[in-house]
């Protein structure tokens, strides 16, 4: 993963190299925006399996905003609403999200000891289960 650090939501500092790099724990980033519904429905579905998911594999969901300064002022209300349990980033100058060459969102990268070991483009209805599946074989 690259050098690149972040904030969270509540403004702590994160940076995704050196703080998510726990042995072979699987970190599955979600990159999302308020303004894409098929990236909130995505991170909603997850959230409804995310309990059994924790218990079965050894993992967490981070989820990344890439809303601009125009439209980050919306993510605070819409976490409020949501009551995710995942870490929110927000790239709001979008360093992570050049760093990964990222061209729309929602966008899945799974890492596994430092090492990109899955990419998804795009939800759909059902897609979350076949991330899980993946997550399993890896």
């Amino acid at each position: 993963m690259p050098n690149v650090s972040l904030k969270s939501n509540d403004n702590k500092p994160f940076n995704v190299k050196t703080d998510f790099n726990e042995k072979d724990k699987l970190y599955v980033f979600t990159f999302w925006a308020t303004w894409c519904a098929p990236c909130l429905n995505e991170l909603d579905a997850i959230k409804e399996n995310y309990a059994e998911w924790i218990k079965e594999v050894n993992m967490e969901v981070v989820a990344v905003s890439i809303d601009d300064t125009r439209t980050q002022k919306r993510v605070k209300p819409l976490l409020n609403g949501k009551n995710w349990p995942y870490t929110v980033l927000l790239d709001t100058n979008q360093d992570l999200k050049r760093a990964l060459s990222i061209a729309n969102v929602p966008y899945t990268v799974v890492v596994k000891n430092q090492k990109i070991v899955y990419v998804h483009n795009g939800y759909s209805q059902g897609a979350e289960k076949e991330l899980f599946n993946k997550l399993k074989q890896l």
